[in-house]
């Protein structure tokens, strides 16, 4: 900021008065090639009494905590870790809160690097990072970019050491691939946040996971003691009741023959068609048999291709109305409300991004 005083010194130096009554600017030790030397000086040694306060409080602290922050982002991928795990969603400015958050903001506050591990948010962040492949990577900021590619590599080391979901994950990077290559080639100029050659890399990297996710094979475990075809029909027949996704059924079903003809059982797809759809919708696609029976297997995938079916988590983001906070249920947040039970509502991987829309 200039100096806009009747003083013509500089408001940002130490200025000291000299014997004719004039002023002479202090220049501290090694002032001109501290930048350069600042690897080879010792900063406690410079802040010492002995050296007539060189560096004193303040400054001093401020440039060993710039130091240990840019030694920390050298040696680590990760963002700087909140011990809170939740964020106050706040869309303008207040009087009591200046600014607003942002989506890269509430990628690092809600510790999705962390969630990944647990395999009942695992299908939850897969599905949030999917969403935000497809419409929202112009609108994260360079340090958003690095943590959600430095999460996504998380994930797709996760798949290829637990061999969890690789279907999940294989959609995932594939939309990824899809937003970048039209972003960056076929609309003839990067609008991504970045040079177009870092982007260009991590296209390349994208590619190489995609690569691994097509070898990955997963190797037969041998199995001590009671198996899964060791189960009564009736106690099978309800774990495949218990599926909410339809691809899972069918590849059940491919397992063995008498998992082939439950997967087939009309009641579990008619079960799993009104879990996901309305009654209305039926209506208007009914899927007849020449018997006049409705084929629930045949309605499934035509309401599919018309409706979006219900999403299933086991663990979901929740928000509190009372507080304007987002959080993870099991790890709470700081609540002011009587009944906090009753404030509480799911957000949905899609609600998410809406809430950081501006």
């Amino acid at each position: 900021m200039p100096f806009l005083g009747q003083d013509w010194r500089s408001p940002g130096g130490s200025w000291t008065k000299t014997e004719h009554g004039g002023w002479k600017r202090i220049i501290m030790y090694g002032e001109h090639d501290l930048e350069d030397n600042i690897g080879e000086i010792d900063l406690k040694e410079l802040c010492s009494d002995n050296k007539e306060n060189l560096f004193v409080g303040d400054v001093c602290e401020l440039a060993t905590t710039k130091r240990k922050k840019d030694l920390y982002n050298n040696k680590t991928k990760s963002q700087f870790v909140f011990e809170d795990k939740w964020i106050y969603v706040q869309k303008g400015s207040t009087k009591e809160r200046h600014g607003y958050c942002t989506l890269g903001e509430a990628l690092n506050r809600l510790d999705f690097s962390s969630a990944i591990q647990d395999l009942s948010r695992f299908n939850y962040v897969a599905k949030l990072f999917q969403l935000i492949a497809r419409s929202q990577l112009t609108s994260l900021s360079g340090a958003a970019q690095k943590n959600y590619f430095n999460i996504l590599e998380k994930i797709v080391r996760k798949v290829l050491e637990d061999h969890y979901n690789p279907r999940l994950v294989k959609n995932l990077l594939q939309d990824l691939s899809s937003t970048l290559h039209s972003l960056a080639i076929h609309v003839g100029r990067c609008i991504l946040v970045g040079n177009v050659n870092v982007w260009m890399c991590r296209l390349e990297t994208i590619h190489k996971w995609q690569q691994q996710l097509n070898n990955l094979h997963i190797p037969k475990q041998v199995c001590i003691g009671m198996s899964f075809d060791d189960l009564p029909l009736h106690m099978q027949n309800k774990v495949l009741c218990n599926l909410s996704d339809a691809y899972d059924i069918i590849n059940l079903g491919q397992a063995t023959p008498t998992l082939h003809a439950l997967s087939e059982n009309r009641i579990l797809w008619k079960n799993l068609c009104h879990f996901h759809f309305a009654d209305k919708q039926f209506c208007r696609n009914l899927v007849l048999t020449n018997s006049a029976t409705v084929d629930w297997k045949l309605m499934y995938f035509t309401l599919q291709k018309h409706y979006p079916i219900k999403e299933h988590y086991g663990d979901t983001l929740h928000f509190c109305k009372h507080c304007s906070i987002l959080f993870w249920k099991e790890c709470g947040h700081p609540c002011t409300a009587i009944d906090p039970d009753t404030c509480l509502m799911p957000i949905s991987p899609q609600h998410f991004i809406d809430l950081f829309k501006f």
